[in-house]
């Protein structure tokens, strides 16, 4: 039997620093809250995320900044804000959804950007090699307790700095009876 930590993440933005600066104010620094896994940290700083339904405040911004902006949602979100969103994987937004952000010092009109996560195993490629486990290959991960089920579809993504976690939203954590964290079984 192969366990995996489960890792929830709620919805959340990963901005560039350009945008940053438009919502934030020019030269603005992200304010580090906790580290997170992958050389990742959760900030203070919040924004909100406008659609045409209904806006979601105290969006958690993610640092340190990225190359493009991404902001990452549950299906309940999208639905929420009134917008079709993609089931994508981190970092695939080309033709993704479109969103407002508003800031403390600024608001700016996304075309794309908005998705919702598709649930991935990270490993690094150490572990990965043991587990004999590559890059974009499919997985199940297996979940017991009282809302027990099998996650299907669940790719596997090979990176240095990733440590052995399957990442789920809170719609798929919900479904599952995880509450922040959790514990699954890898079936190959």
């Amino acid at each position: 039997m192969i366990n995996v930590k489960v890792e929830v993440s709620a919805r959340h933005a990963h901005l560039t620093q350009f945008d940053l600066d438009a919502i934030f104010g020019e030269g603005y620094e992200l304010k580090k809250e906790k580290d997170l896994s992958s050389g990742e940290y959760s900030s203070i700083d919040t924004i909100t995320l406008v659609g045409p339904k209904k806006s979601l405040e105290n969006v958690r911004v993610i640092g340190p900044c990225r190359g493009h902006t991404q902001i990452e949602v549950s299906r309940t979100d999208s639905h929420y804000l009134g917008i079709k969103t993609p089931l994508r994987l981190s970092g695939k937004i080309i033709r993704s959804g479109p969103i407002k952000l508003v800031g403390p010092k600024g608001e700016l009109e996304l075309e794309e950007g908005l998705i919702v996560a598709k649930r991935h195993v990270k490993v690094n490629p150490n572990r990965a090699a043991e587990l004999n486990l590559t890059n974009s290959q499919v997985v199940k991960i297996k979940i017991d307790g009282p809302r027990a089920l099998v996650f299907e579809e669940v790719e596997i993504r090979v990176a240095e700095d990733y440590d052995f976690v399957f990442v789920i939203d809170t719609d798929e954590a919900n479904a599952a009876g995880i509450e922040g964290k959790g514990e699954g079984e890898l079936v190959i």
